[in-house]
């Protein structure tokens, strides 16, 4: 009897699997998120909703046609995608695909992601990417960083490129998208409360350590050691901040790990290990919640922190350099239970 009931269950059991796979109730609906990569996506001149959304699905741009039919008819306002070629990502949800095809009433655009953290050199791979402007005609606008309203100390635009999802019109020139990008970033500033151009540069820089050195909810207790660090009356660092993403971004690579040959090489303007206060610029784009941080750093006892499992992005503070080096020992630990190449 029992055998028999058991048969009945898996009989019961695969039909319920057959026949929600046979009417779409195991189909994906929507991606969330912004989606990853880059991909173009072509429209016809002719092509309606219904059309674009096979389109769409079929590249795996959006997961599911009804569900992007569905999203314009509730969204679109009665604005109508143009011809065009549009820069895209695989896997977007529903709403940021139609958002990115409708662009500024309903214009092409050149979508770009810009994520936190990254490098002028690596944001200019992205825009060329997305946008299919030469990269020199970017490098050669980053030479005069004035023109955009730097400071006079700003030798590029690293730090001010403010990360986030873009949508340019096709026919925006270069200029115009870095004028775009930098204005974000001023306005970030002015909304964390940072009005002067130096306090400003002296902000981003922070903040762009910050970006490279905690995850979000350890933003404001890095940014209070930083400013430990940089304290007149500071003994335990002498000034130093010794942060391992600026000395590398003077090395113009990236690494977890240095030599003391490396930490102790004056003639790298970034080398937070050898020369005190703050490098000489940003090292990177930070976001708006690590400019927030680098605005209002918590008041904390501590000049040292370490990231001791960088799968997790736990990170544990201390206030003397004898605790540190028992986190950094288990930091150590856990990059031997790694693969190769892990804590590289």
């Amino acid at each position: 009897m029992v055998l028999v009931l058991a048969v009945f269950a898996g009989a019961v059991f695969g039909l319920t699997v057959f026949l929600r796979d046979l009417l779409g109730m195991n189909e994906v609906k929507d991606y969330e998120g912004p989606g990853e990569g880059t991909v173009s996506f072509v429209v016809q001149p002719g092509d309606g909703p219904l059309v674009i959304g096979n389109n769409l699905a079929g590249q795996d741009i959006v997961a599911n046609s009804k569900t992007f039919l569905e999203v314009f008819q509730q969204e679109s306002q009665g604005r109508e995608i143009q011809p065009g070629t549009f820069e895209m990502r695989y896997q977007m949800s529903s709403s940021g695909a139609l958002e990115a095809l409708l662009g500024d009433g309903g214009t092409a655009v050149h979508y770009a992601a810009i994520d936190r953290d990254l490098r002028q050199s690596e944001t200019f791979d992205k825009l060329v990417e997305s946008t299919g402007i030469p990269l020199e005609t970017f490098t050669a606008l980053a030479q005069n960083p004035q023109d955009f309203g730097l400071p006079a100390q700003a030798v590029s635009l690293e730090g001010y490129l403010f990360p986030g999802e873009y949508r340019f019109p096709v026919d925006m020139t270069a200029e115009d998208i870095i004028g775009e990008m930098t204005q974000n970033a001023f306005a970030a500033l002015e909304d964390a409360g940072i009005t002067d151009p130096t306090q400003q540069y002296e902000v981003l820089t922070k903040a762009s350590i910050i970006q490279a050195e905690a995850g979000e909810a350890d933003y404001a207790t890095v940014a209070g050691a930083i400013e430990n660090r940089l304290r007149a009356d500071n003994t335990e660092t002498n000034g130093l901040i010794q942060s391992d993403a600026t000395v590398t971004y003077g090395l113009n690579r990236k690494s977890y790990n240095l030599t003391p040959e490396e930490k102790a090489d004056t003639s790298n303007r970034w080398n937070t290990y050898a020369n005190p206060g703050l490098p000489v610029g940003p090292i990177g784009s930070p976001s708006e919640e690590a400019i927030d941080a680098a605005a209002n750093p918590a008041d904390v006892p501590y000049f040292y922190w370490v990231t001791v499992n960088l799968d997790s992005g736990e990170t544990k503070f201390s206030s003397t350099l004898a605790e540190h080096g028992r986190y950094v020992a288990e930091y150590q630990e856990w990059c031997g239970t790694q693969k190769a190449g892990r804590c590289e």
